[in-house]
């Protein structure tokens, strides 16, 4: 397969035309407007948090020489529109994930989260010291993007179901919102997957056009409002263990930026990494705790729902492996995590094991 296809086979064309109103980049005094377009409605906890910061820091950062415009999805462009927004030119920079992007190319969805994949500290490992960010670049690159990892929201949340899950045939025909190689290996298992934007998620179930929806974890969910639809809440996923959000800035203006602003972007979006996951994780268990007190029942999905899972996600992990780069990003990824795993499983996996077991 020709790498190369991806980009002329995208549907570039008829976003470009949907973008073409976007204004061109403003320079004064050696100043210079770039307009970041995201996947993320105004205000979505967390995720919007984190375009924001990258936004307000390299602005900061600069003393304005580089002043990034916010624009959430809709206010230019869709949602699933910013990808090729970003790549045409027509907006200089997106932040959102890249998972969304799969149709473009599928090894975007090592640079978010694949299903039974790394956890967020995995993924921090494997991106900058085990060559994920070198293979980011290199992907990026060929739809003349240079992207960095730019938030993670940890672990995330099997979901919320209209119905308990109490085996694999329970998703035969189910309706569920479930983006990337997630929502393919769910398909896997007869469930009729959607791909909705998070801004639109909260309608969809609610008025019956999805049965079921994973989001991102408990304080996302909960300000999203979905223990107002459905009570049952599976809080393990197998889909995302440690989701990357990135920042993508168009490769031209990449080019045109000096040294100095390109640290700046590189060592925000690490920034943004970093603060994001400590923020999901800080609010997580309170919000948590609330979901359950306002009546939601937290459960687990049994052991055949699993492996049905499992099965499922290496089939999906395997189609692409005909292309060359999808392979290097497939196992450069696969054998860091598990030379990850065996140290953490074995040092703070054990900790924590022990300190709850006589802490109680």
């Amino acid at each position: 397969m020709d790498r190369r296809s991806f980009l002329k086979n995208s549907a570039m064309g008829g976003t470009a035309a949907a973008a073409a109103t976007l204004a061109a980049p403003a320079y004064a005094q050696g100043r210079r407007t770039l307009t970041l377009v995201t996947t993320w409605g105004r205000g979505l906890a967390g995720v919007h948090d984190s375009a924001q910061y990258c936004a307000d820091m390299i602005t900061q950062a600069t003393d304005g020489a580089l002043t990034i415009d916010l624009k959430a999805a809709g206010e230019l462009v869709g949602a699933f529109e910013v990808f090729d927004a970003v790549s045409s030119g027509q907006a200089d920079m997106y932040h959102g994930a890249d998972y969304y992007f799969v149709g473009q190319h599928p090894g975007f969805a090592f640079f978010t989260a694949v299903p039974f994949g790394m956890t967020a500290q995995e993924l921090q490992n494997w991106y900058y010291w085990m060559g994920g960010k070198e293979l980011h670049h290199e992907l990026g690159e060929i739809f003349n993007l240079k992207s960095f990892l730019a938030g993670n929201t940890g672990a995330q949340a099997g979901g919320w179901f209209k119905n308990e899950i109490n085996g694999p045939e329970d998703f035969n025909g189910l309706k569920f919102r479930m983006p990337g190689l997630g929502g393919q290996a769910l398909g896997r298992l007869g469930a009729s997957v959607q791909n909705i934007p998070g801004a639109e998620v909260y309608q969809a179930l609610s008025s019956g056009a999805i049965d079921g929806t994973e989001w991102i974890g408990p304080w996302a969910d909960e300000k999203a409002g979905f223990q107002e639809i459905t009570q049952i809440y599976y809080t393990s996923g197998f889909h995302e263990p440690g989701a990357g959000l990135s920042l993508a800035t168009n490769l031209d203006v990449w080019n045109e930026l000096s040294d100095a602003h390109k640290a700046v972007i590189e060592n925000v979006s690490a920034a943004a990494h970093s603060i994001n996951l400590s923020q999901f994780m800080a609010e997580n268990g309170s919000a948590l705790e609330r979901l359950q007190s306002s009546g939601v029942t937290v459960r687990e999905f049994p052991d055949s729902v699993w492996d049905a899972f499992g099965e499922a996600a290496q089939e999906v992990l395997a189609e692409n492996m005909d292309d060359e780069l999808y392979a290097r990003i497939h196992d450069s990824a696969m054998d860091s995590m598990r030379k990850s795993s065996g140290w953490i499983a074995r040092s703070s996996g054990v900790y924590t094991a022990q300190r709850d077991r006589v802490l109680g």
